[in-house]
């Protein structure tokens, strides 16, 4: 938990004791919890409402035709690589055969 062990959640529970008193303590968590509520709650509605107008401007399709093509053009390259690097190295691979065939013949 935010990388606090037990030892020191213990230490800082016995310090907020000797600061506030047991007595205020519930009231403190109470209101921190509705801050904490407050601003996941503000966090949502910015989120949903960052989200309508993507929706509404067509900027979320658009990235999507965008990212499917990107990745094509990306897939189409790749197997043209793969085809230019593959022959020359099948070729270069059958002329070392060819060269060390007889000198594996003789050992």
């Amino acid at each position: 938990m935010f990388g606090i062990g037990g030892g020191e959640l213990i230490f800082i529970i016995f310090i907020a004791l000797m600061l506030f008193g047991s007595d205020k303590i519930p009231d403190i968590a109470r209101t921190l919890a509705k801050g904490m509520a407050q601003v996941k709650n503000a966090t949502n509605e910015i989120k949903s409402e960052i989200q309508k107008e993507v929706k509404s401007a067509g900027i979320d399709t658009s990235i999507k035709e965008l990212n499917t093509t990107f990745t094509t053009e990306v897939e189409k390259v790749k197997e043209g690589l793969d085809s230019n690097l593959t022959q020359p190295l099948q070729k270069s691979s059958e002329d070392i055969d060819d060269i060390a065939g007889p000198v594996k013949r003789q050992m």
